[in-house]
């Protein structure tokens, strides 16, 4: 049986988790000018903090997920926010742009865990329609902190300079460290902890069909919201030569999409089944890469159909992230950490990919970007396509023992 953790605490510490990683991902920006005339770099040399950050940050999750299965999560958890805590200390004093860039690989590679668990604590707790809905409200509230980041960096850098978000980062990671020492209960009892090897436990989950074709339905659909968000402020602001300001509001605006669809996502799941959040989310996301994609055919950059199109391509992401992730996860209550350790890492490192790949096409309309959107919607159709071809297969080792 699943321990019982009541939905809005895990919530709560799921969120602050997660918003740790997230918040370290986009606050620097605001500071990049100050930082590249401290370290006197040119300020294209800043790009190499997100991949020094989001490299560990995806493949440390494929360490922390087996030895969470082997050892409980809240060590897990504990002993990555402490190493991501030293990173941050080494990037807030850095002499060196060097040495920041280092610290900045340390801070993703200890927040590895909170990506890692934030999918794998709920499959602990939960299950069926519950885990659905426990993911849904999850997915409502991670969405908030990458929103906040870059305000609150910018605020801060313009009052006290860009350390201060550093400074801001360790403390907030300090805290979320005592908070999960005294209030998460260790939600892996040690009757159901893992006693294979992380490889056996990696063969065992990968060699599940179904996980594997959700493992693509979440990485296409997030590479797709990866690449526009990489790709907006290229077109809006590039192309189409809006101000900062506007450029800023068209950015958040297709956020309330994921929300509402991440909101409704249970709820179609509960009362019309899990295939119909499916298809809804599915035909969310074609119909927006659809809207992108029709004018970029005619070299066409319109600011009104990249909002539009991108707010209901978020809006199908939202259906499918919270759905896919609970039928990832629903077979393995013995291997969850390993398979969130799966969903994580591919999801970050696709998305990489998937941005690198884009940066090499030269953006002067919107056309790459809506085709790239429309191949991960029609690759997400395709991973979909995998898993409910093998939903009839349900013998596997977790679901008997569990």
């Amino acid at each position: 049986m699943a321990p019982k953790f009541p939905l809005a605490k895990l919530t709560f510490l799921i969120a602050i988790l997660t918003a740790v990683g997230q918040m370290t991902q986009t606050m620097y920006v605001p500071s990049i000018g100050q930082m590249a005339q401290e370290f006197a770099v040119n300020p294209a040399m800043l790009q190499a903090v997100m991949a020094c950050y989001l490299i560990p940050y995806g493949l440390s999750q494929f360490i922390y997920g087996p030895l969470s299965d082997k050892l409980g999560r809240k060590p897990i958890i504990i002993a990555g926010l402490s190493v991501y805590v030293v990173g941050a200390l080494m990037s807030l004093f850095a002499q060196s742009f060097e040495l920041f860039l280092l610290g900045s690989f340390v801070q993703g590679a200890g927040i590895g865990s909170g990506g890692a668990m934030s999918r794998t604590l709920s499959r602990d707790c939960f299950a069926g329609d519950e885990l659905h809905r426990a993911n849904s409200i999850i997915s409502m509230c991670v969405i908030f902190s990458p929103l906040l980041a870059p305000v609150l960096g910018g605020v801060l850098t313009e009052t006290m300079g860009w350390r201060s978000s550093y400074l801001f980062l360790t403390l907030f990671a300090i805290a979320v460290v005592i908070i999960m020492w005294s209030k998460l209960a260790e939600t892996l009892p040690v009757d159901r902890r893992s006693k294979s090897s992380a490889a056996a436990s990696y063969r065992f989950v990968l060699s599940d069909k179904r996980f594997q074709g959700y493992v693509i339905c979440l990485v296409a659909t997030f590479a797709g919201v990866a690449v526009f968000e990489a790709a907006a402020g290229v077109l809006f602001g590039g192309v189409l030569k809006l101000s900062a300001f506007t450029v800023s509001i068209l950015f958040v605006m297709p956020i309330p999409g994921y929300l509402l669809g991440a909101g409704f996502s249970s709820l179609i799941a509960k009362r019309y089944g899990h295939n119909a959040a499916f298809k809804f989310g599915l035909l969310a996301i074609v119909l927006g890469a659809g809207i992108v994609l029709l004018p970029g055919l005619s070299g066409l950059t319109d600011a009104w159909t990249l909002t539009a199109g991108s707010t209901v391509y978020f809006l199908g992401a939202g259906v499918l992230f919270p759905a896919a992730t609970t039928g990832a996860l629903t077979p393995f209550p013995n291997h969850a950490g390993t398979g969130g350790a799966v969903l994580g890492g591919m999801q970050n490192l696709g998305a990489g990919l998937a941005t690198l790949g884009a940066s090499a096409i030269p953006a002067t309309s919107q056309l790459p970007l809506g085709i790239i959107m429309l191949v991960m919607a029609l690759l997400a159709i395709w991973g979909l396509h995998i898993a409910k071809h093998d939903n009839g297969s349900d013998s596997t080792g977790d679901a008997i023992t569990a």
